[in-house]
């Protein structure tokens, strides 16, 4: 019988295209929530008074529905990010390695959160902060440039 190619980091290759698979559709979904959030909260036409509340409390609700979204669209950004870091480790060939000890992250683990970068152990040292994570969220402008989405429509001073 004929075994099963397995890369280094324990999962085949057809595994490894059904994470990918996995991370770009909730990579996908994400966008797509963030998008109807950004509608909901940001695009609202202020010009029309008849949803301009006429009472501070009204306007306090109004003010913490648009935080809580804000809150939301921010957690969600920073899945995004490491759904990003996930897939440029597919690319480079140390997805579902552990980014701290270097052991393979569990199946299991990978089929709750795809987009884990840590085993089970270090996250829970992450968790009690006696590991200090390497936070890819202050620069996770590069995963976002702009020129990654759409038409760039500033001109060169």
């Amino acid at each position: 019988m004929k075994k099963k190619k397995i890369d280094r980091d324990g999962l085949t290759p057809a595994e490894i295209e059904e994470f990918k698979a996995m991370l770009w559709a909730k990579r996908n979904e994400i966008l797509g929530n963030v998008t109807t959030m950004e509608c909901e909260a940001l695009r609202r036409d202020r010009s029309d008074l008849s949803i301009m509340p006429t009472h501070l409390a009204d306007m306090g609700t109004d003010n913490y529905e648009i935080d809580n979204i804000l809150g939301l669209m921010d957690s969600e950004r920073k899945i995004l990010i490491e759904i990003e870091i996930a897939l440029s480790h597919i690319e480079n060939g140390t997805y579902g390695i552990c980014e701290i000890n270097g052991e393979t992250i569990p199946k299991a683990r990978l089929q709750a959160i795809p987009w884990a970068r840590y085993c089970i152990t270090c996250a829970g040292l992450i968790e009690k902060g006696l590991i200090v994570e390497d936070i890819p969220f202050d620069t996770g402008d590069e995963f976002f440039d702009e020129s990654n989405f759409g038409d760039d429509d500033s001109e060169d001073d």
